[in-house]
């Protein structure tokens, strides 16, 4: 983030306790803007998330010529949608390092009728986006790689109409394909059926999506995780207003030093009644030792270390897991998380950033295609410099920053090397975290 300062150094801390305001999702923020922006009729977004992610969903659907409202609340929006296709029939469209933003937006403009460019960051153009074209090329989608095979940049034209009513869509490497096509065939009318090809991650996102598209009057029948019904004639109609859950992602942080500080800590915005899979991470600190009260939108922890050691499939909820690794450092013995292959593709390759900077705090990590084996330290000496203090790199990525915070509960004081990367989704991350530990 431009002017954020080169690092920021964590003091060691023993306490957490308190409650955070979570700030809104960012996978529920982005969906909402495009299925309104879809919609017919004026949608009130309230609680939408103000972060790097959603500035760049906001610009692109301005640029599309959706018509955008500030509300007086902070994170409200008035969205009018545009049912009948963009009013902007070409756009070069800039989306960052936000993967929701350019894989969603992909799909909703390769089944229109303009002529489009969408580019990112440099890491943008290196996370695999063809098989989510290979699926809308099967609906007459004409999108064209500007650089490397099945990678970001893309040039989209107008669509050739076909007939066809099954499109097949791979699932093993990321949720958002799917997801993308759902969203962008709910706005084309429908009439297809989606089938999933190999196993499809983080199912908890896609189950998200189908709740997001029935508050905008699109219900999607599903056969298990195999296959995905889009109604014939479908088109997205304004709920009126629709509230931003907060963020079960962002929550994961909290929680967790909630185990390691003794607690009380609430975290408010999520909880029993949240739609997204990362609440289940409370289920994962309560298999290591924490005690886990939850109530409709909130939950609170309260624990202390050492931690149980942790042996657990990860696959559902690959964000939060991350938090898991670090937690990991706590326990009373090796840990083990499995099936997160998807950590690769990400705004990192957060198998080997991951095991870089545990390994950095003294952890032997073992780490494999798709799972990571850690064993904590004895102490964090690992690589200390003359302060006694660790530097954790960051790799612009914004879970690793936040979620190596919790390092900071450790015999040791931590370094933060690029704190200003938290942005992506939680500006005020370290604020937050501040003011409950000590």
């Amino acid at each position: 983030m431009s002017g954020s300062p080169a690092h920021l150094d964590l003091p060691r801390v023993t306490r957490a306790s308190g409650a955070v305001r979570l700030p809104g999702s960012k996978s529920i923020s982005n969906r909402t803007l495009l299925l309104a922006a879809l919609a017919e009729g004026t949608t009130r977004v309230r609680g939408l998330l103000d972060s790097d992610d959603t500035r760049v969903m906001l610009e692109s659907l301005r640029r599309l010529g959706v018509g955008l409202v500030a509300g007086a609340a902070e994170g409200e929006w008035q969205v009018t949608g545009a049912p009948g296709g963009f009013a902007a029939r070409e756009a070069a469209l800039f989306l960052g390092n936000a993967g929701t933003a350019f894989r969603s937006l992909t799909a909703a403009l390769a089944l229109g009728d303009g002529h489009y460019r969408l580019e990112g960051v440099p890491r943008m153009h290196e996370r695999p986006i063809g098989d989510l074209v290979e699926a809308l090329r099967q609906a007459g989608a004409r999108i064209e790689y500007l650089g490397r095979e099945g990678f970001p940049p893309l040039a989209i034209s107008p669509r050739e109409r076909r007939a066809g009513a099954v499109v097949r869509v791979r699932g093993e490497v990321s949720s958002q394909y799917l997801t993308a096509a759902l969203i962008a065939f709910g706005a084309a009318g429908g009439g297809v059926r989606l089938e999933v090809e190999g196993e499809l991650i983080s199912k908890p996102y896609v189950a998200m999506t189908l709740a997001l598209m029935a508050r905008f009057g699109v219900a999607v029948e599903r056969d298990g995780w195999r296959s995905f019904s889009v109604p014939a004639g479908s088109r997205y109609r304004s709920p009126g207003t629709i509230d931003v859950e907060g963020d079960a992602s962002s929550a994961s942080y909290f929680l967790a030093a909630g185990l390691l500080g003794g607690g009380p800590l609430r975290v408010e915005g999520v909880g029993r009644d949240s739609v997204q899979g990362d609440v289940a991470f409370a289920g994962v600190i309560e298999a290591m030792g924490a005690k886990v009260e939850l109530g409709g939108d909130w939950i609170e922890v309260s624990g202390r270390p050492p931690l149980r050691p942790l042996d657990a499939d990860l696959n559902t909820i690959p964000d939060a897991a991350m938090t898991a690794a670090v937690l990991a450092l706590f326990a009373g013995g090796p840990s083990r998380l499995r099936n997160i292959a998807s950590w690769r593709v990400k705004e990192t390759d957060r198998l080997a950033a991951m095991a870089t900077e545990l390994r950095k705090l003294g952890a032997e990590v073992e780490e494999g295609a798709d799972f990571l084996a850690i064993t904590p330290p004895a102490g964090f000496a690992g690589s200390a410099d003359a302060a006694g203090r660790v530097a954790i790199d960051t790799y612009d990525d914004h879970r690793m920053a936040m979620c190596f915070a919790l390092a900071s509960f450790g015999p040791v004081p931590i370094r933060i090397n690029d704190p200003g990367c938290v942005s992506k989704t939680f500006p005020g991350f370290f604020a937050a975290f501040s003011r409950v530990v000590s």
